[in-house]
Parts: structure tokens; C-alpha cells; sequence
């Protein structure tokens, strides 16, 4: 269960709330992972420089919001005003590797990086999958320049890892402020025709799906149906198409389309293939805009899918677990066993986590595999942590195997209970009663 959103913020700062954006009350089931793309972040030089000695607030927001839910910040990448995100839920990062991040600039012929692309890729469960968030051109006469520097971004992105493409993907979703225009028609059908919610009289006149038609890159794109107000442009803070001197027209400019590699080669072979040789899978299960938000001129666009994968591998590569009772009342062992043909590092390290903890390196403390192992046996090996470096005041934690050659933590802990030690539960105990000592005798008001 993938929950894509893209939005256009408008260098605004985060809303007070994103539960209804990110499905957060939804009554079915949760999801598995979150991707997040934004355009405009605000990328003023201050605001730039600061962001990269620190996370910048969108991410801290979302790490807000999505950390005590169980989703860990998987990987960001960050070009200016654009930035991509991805969250999953704890079970799966065994299962995820081979993280690759990467941008590419269009802006002022390739040298300025407020036009372009960034892209997350990466192995899920055994599948190639890529998520491209870009912000191309603006103006209605700009469709061509779009074009050109899609094609562009296609070709550059991950250029020199193995000559790998975007296009080279299992599953590659394609996403952002694309700002493809509705062409022909004037403000006022636009506007009446939407009013009506007849979008399908506008449809043939969206310069993406005029497009597709043409552009042979683009056919093998698939998007949902546009059954939803045209996102761009609105009146801050309102749910009114602009009022100012330009009055822009309507448009659908934030778009989430998808492409399957096997759809695309199964279309050139004859024969095709049975349901049970289908080894991935995409279903969009909600494509809308959410009028709700008005922080910027764009509304934001999310696409929820239910993603179908053909685990190639489902046991973790590495399995662990804390021994015995853990307590700062002395050192801990922590035990784990590697599958044989897993590539160990010296570099390896096992960290200890809070369970709501935001990104990989949000530990509390790590224990390296060789220099701290006290034990090695042909099935497992312990590592021990010192007792100095467990939290005195407990609670519940997990443990997560990092692979320095793979870059990716490849094995993850069940949650467990540190117990608070006994000086911090006197320490405690010593401050209530001080409390309840300095209290006035007269509580009444």
C-alpha cells in the first residue's frame, strides 16, 4: 500500500495538519510506505545553506507526523526547491537495498536547479523500483521545452551507475508540478466546465494527454482518470481559481503517472504471459486533489496503489535479537546470525533504536559487529554493549543490523523492553516525593 503525494507549496511553510492528506484517519488499512514529493520548497539562500547542515522543516514535519506512527525516514534528496521523500513502515527494511538518490538541474540551460528532476531508486523485495518527482517549465506555450527536458531527465538520471535509466525500472513513477496546460479552450469554458465537474470536455485539450498520443516516450505512461478539479491556480488560502490581474487558467499542472517495464516489453512480444508469471503489479486505488489545503496557489494531488510484488527474497539477511533482560544495571549481549552468502563488513554495526526512532541515523547507540563480538559460533555470533551506553530510563526499543557494503539496514529486531534502572527509578522516586513535599497544604482553588 503506496501513498504518493505531490504538491506545489509555494515556499510556504508546513500546514498545522496533513491527517486527511496523508489518509491518516482512513478506516482501511494502513500504509506501507509514503512517498513525498514537494516544488518550491523555500530555497532561499539563508533558508538553503541551513537546510543542508540541517533537515529542513518539511522533513522535520513529516518526520513529526509519521515517526510515532512506525514509518522511518527511508531516503530524501534534496535540489533547491524540490525535494522527494520516503517513509516505510519498520518490517520492511530488511527488504529494501541498493538506495540510490540523484538530481538533475534544467533550469537556465542545465546550470540553475530550480527546474528538473530528483529521484529515489532502489531494490524492493528483489524489484527495481524508481520514484521521479520534477518541476518542469511554466506558461501554456512552453509544451515543447516540457518535453525536452523530461527527455532530458530521463537520460541523465543515474547515468553512470551501470548505464541504468529510469526507464530501466521494474516500476518507475513519474510525478511533481509538471505544469502541462489545458490548451485552446478560453478561462470562461474552462471555468464553466469545471464548475459543471464536467472535466471530461477538457481532457482532449491537456497538453500531457495530447502528448501521449504523439510522443512515443510518453505512451507507455499510465495515469489515473482526471475526475477532479484542475489543482492549479487558486487564491491562497481559498478554494477559488485566481482572482488576480493574470487570472490564470485552470490546469491540471501536479500529475502522478506510472510505467511498468514488463507492460512495455510484453507489448512488443508475442504470446504475452500468464497471471502467475506477472511478478509485479500496480493498482490505483484513489487519484485525487485535496481542495482542503490552501497554503499555496496549487492544491495538493495524491495516488494511493496497491503495489504487488513477487517477494525474490523473503527471509532477512541478517536476523537479531537482544538476549536475557536489558538494563543500564549491566552490559547486554545481542545475538544475530547472517545468511551464507551475505557480504559482512568490518564497517557493520548494530544500533539500538527507540521504536518510533526517524531515520536510520537516529540511534541511541551501536555496538561494531567484530569489534565488540565476544562470541562466534558457525550459526551465531554475540556482540555485547556496554552497560554505560543503555538509557537509564528504559522503555521499549529494537535493534537493526547495518550494512556497510549493501548501505541499508538488512536486519531488524522485534520490539523489546529495556527496564529503567534502579538508581533512575529512586532518582524518580526521590523527585515525586520533593514535589509532593513543596505543595501548598491548601490545593482548594
Amino acid at each position: 500500500r503506496l501513498h504518493l503525494v505531490t504538491w506545489n507549496v509555494g515556499t510556504a511553510s508546513p500546514p498545522p495538519d496533513v491527517t486527511s492528506l496523508l489518509q491518516l484517519n482512513s478506516l482501511g488499512p494502513t500504509m506501507d510506505m509514503y512517498v513525498i514529493g514537494l516544488q518550491e520548497v523555500n530555497s532561499r539562500i539563508t533558508n538553503f545553506l541551513s537546510d543542508l547542515a540541517f533537515d529542513d522543516p518539511w522533513s522535520i514535519f513529516f518526520m513529526t507526523v509519521l515517526s510515532p506512527l512506525g514509518y522511518i525516514k527511508l531516503s530524501s534528496v534534496r535540489m533547491q526547491g524540490l525535494l522527494l521523500l520516503i517513509f516505510v513502515k519498520h518490517i520492511h527494511l530488511p527488504f529494501i537495498q541498493g538506495i540510490h538518490t540523484q538530481y538533475t538541474r534544467t533550469g537556465l540551460y542545465g546550470y540553475w536547479g530550480n527546474k528538473g528532476g530528483v529521484s529515489i531508486r532502489m531494490s524492493l523485495y528483489g524489484h527495481t523500483v524508481c520514484f521521479m518527482n520534477c518541476h518542469l517549465p511554466a506558461h501554456m506555450e512552453n509544451t515543447e521545452q516540457r518535453l525536452d527536458d523530461f527527455e532530458k531527465i530521463l537520460e541523465m538520471q543515474f547515468e553512470e551507475e551501470n548505464n541504468t535509466s529510469p526507464l530501466d525500472h521494474d516500476v518507475l513513477f513519474w510525478f511533481g508540478d509538471l505544469n502541462f496546460r489545458i490548451a485552446d479552450y478560453g478561462i470562461h469554458f474552462v471555468r464553466e466546465s469545471i464548475n459543471n465537474k464536467r472535466y471530461n470536455l477538457l481532457w482532449e485539450k491537456d497538453q500531457l494527454n495530447m502528448a501521449k498520443k504523439t510522443e512515443a516516450f510518453l505512451k507507455e505512461f499510465i495515469e489515473g482518470p482526471l475526475q477532479f478539479k484542475p489543482s492549479y491556480k487558486f487564491d491562497l488560502y481559498s478554494d477559488v481559481y485566481d482572482t488576480s490581474e493574470k487570472k490564470r487558467k485552470p490546469a491540471w499542472t501536479d500529475r502522478i503517472l506510472w510505467r511498468l517495464k514488463r507492460l512495455c516489453q510484453d507489448a512488443s512480444e508475442e504470446g504475452g504471459f500468464s497471471e502467475e508469471e506477472q511478478m509485479i503489479s500496480v493498482t490505483l486505488n484513489n487519484y485525487v486533489s485535496h481542495m482542503s489545503y490552501g497554503i499555496s496557489d496549487h492544491k495538493p494531488v495524491t495516488g494511493t496503489f496497491g503495489l504487488e510484488l513477487k517477494a525474490l527474497f523473503s527471509v532477512p539477511l541478517v536476523m537479531l535479537n537482544p538476549e536475557g533482560e536489558w538494563s543500564a544495571e549491566h552490559d547486554v549481549i545481542i545475538r544475530y546470525s547472517r545468511v551464507p552468502e551475505f557480504p559482512g563488513s568490518a564497517w557493520d554495526w548494530i544500533g539500538l533504536f527507540k521504536v518510533a526512532f526517524r531515520h536510520m541515523n537516529d540511534y541511541v547507540t551501536y555496538a561494531w559487529v567484530e569489534d565488540d563480538e565476544i562470541s562466534s559460533s558457525k550459526d551465531s555470533k554475540q556482540v555485547y554493549m556496554s552497560a554505560a551506553e543503555i538509557p537509564t530510563m528504559g522503555g521499549e526499543f529494537l535493534l537493526c543490523y547495518y550494512s556497510n557494503n549493501l548501505q541499508a539496514i538488512v536486519g531488524i529486531s522485534d520490539p523489546f523492553q529495556i527496564q529503567p534502572s534502579r538508581t533512575s527509578t529512586e532518582k524518580d522516586l526521590t523527585q515525586e516525593e520533593n514535589t509532593w513535599m513543596q505543595k501548598p497544604d491548601n490545593l482548594e482553588s
